[in-house]
């Protein structure tokens, strides 16, 4: 059964986000001839009158990279410091409601669905889907050994340690996650 996966975003142990991809963009919805400013949270794309229920294919991945807008960039930060501010407010709630053997793995919205996923070395994978997603912590757990292991960790001219919110330049870590990903898709 196809998902949609809305974005996805690795933090270090240092609370940087070091990376963050987006799959499906949220488009501005129209009503009453005014555009509405776009919400700080992903959205489905909702079927318009005289159009189609079934959603547009996700856009061919490009090999040219775009370098995105200062604005751009500002919000993709943004919203990696609300998802990261979230997953620990929740992760520290569980705790202490439920003791250090509980374990936070998901939380969801009418809008979407987050999936965490905690490596031993206090890496933290998050991912935004559909909010009728099933569990994605195995697909997390996938990522982190068959991905980031073999590409980014096992990579000798990978630095160890990403300073200053360096992010993860690793061409073949990156090509890999997009066929992954599009393959849930």
């Amino acid at each position: 059964m196809p998902i949609q996966v809305y974005s996805f975003y690795i933090f270090d142990r240092h609370t940087e986000c070091i990376y963050s991809k987006l799959w499906l963009a949220r488009p501005p919805t129209v009503s009453g001839g005014l555009t509405s400013p776009p919400s700080s949270r992903p959205q489905s794309q909702q079927p318009t009158a005289g159009t189609p229920t079934t959603a547009a294919p996700p856009p061919p991945a490009s090999t040219a990279a775009i370098a995105p807008s200062p604005r751009q960039k500002k919000a993709s930060d943004d919203d990696a410091k609300l998802i990261f501010g979230t997953i620990f407010s929740l992760r520290n709630m569980v705790r202490k409601l439920g003791g250090e053997d509980d374990a936070f793995i998901a939380y969801r919205t009418q809008h979407y669905k987050l999936h965490y996923y905690e490596t031993p070395t206090n890496l933290r994978f998050a991912m935004l889907t559909e909010p009728g997603a099933l569990s994605m912590r195995s697909v997390l757990h996938q990522i982190y050994i068959n991905l980031w292991v073999e590409y980014v960790v096992k990579n000798p001219l990978s630095p160890v340690e990403h300073k200053g919110g360096e992010g993860v330049r690793n061409e073949m870590f990156e090509m890999g996650l997009d066929k992954f990903i599009r393959g849930l898709m």
